[in-house]
């Protein structure tokens, strides 16, 4: 099956700190890791399957509706996030031919591994609060007539995990 991504590049861009100029190729494979994780987790395959269908079938768009709705406001917000923890820990990285370097510019000061690690922290308390948003809409809303692909998960598909724990920021 062909694969679709539920965000945009934009997305990303407009929503975090992440620098338009960033070069694509280094972070949509990360978005696209934290979407078949985190996502499909979240919302169990059925419905994940059923949302790739909808944008594949549409050019990249998904017709207006629940559905829509449901990517819009539930899924993108906590995809930009969970998209953004998993690519900063490789974003100053580069593998070549020539093997592993990291990137450093003259004039910049590379920033240490602990204020890196409170970036992408932070960025793991936005997905949390955003998966437990989607876990309070899809429970209590009267999904069930709206979106029967999450309730009907067999055998080896993911099922929807209803339980996510907000991490709350800490400074230390």
């Amino acid at each position: 099956m062909a694969k679709a991504l539920f965000i945009k590049r934009d997305d990303i861009t407009k929503n975090t700190s992440l620098s338009g100029s960033v070069d694509s190729n280094k972070f949509l494979q990360f978005v696209q890791i934290a979407q078949e994780i985190h996502v499909q987790n979240l919302i169990g395959t059925s419905l994940y399957e059923k949302i790739e269908t909808l944008i594949l079938d549409g050019n990249g768009v998904i017709p207006d509706g629940d559905y829509k709705n449901l990517v819009n406001d539930y899924i993108k917000p906590l995809l930009i996030h969970f998209g953004m923890v998993e690519y900063l820990a490789f974003a100053s990285y580069s593998i070549s031919n020539a093997g592993i370097y990291k990137h450093s510019i003259e004039t910049s000061e590379t920033v240490s591994k602990e204020e890196i690690d409170l970036i992408v922290s932070k960025h793991k308390s936005y997905a949390d609060y955003y998966s437990n948003r989607l876990i309070d809409y899809m429970c209590t809303s009267g999904t069930k007539s709206r979106f029967p692909e999450y309730y009907d998960n067999t055998d080896d598909n993911i099922h929807p995990d209803k339980q996510v724990t907000y991490t709350p920021w800490n400074l230390r």
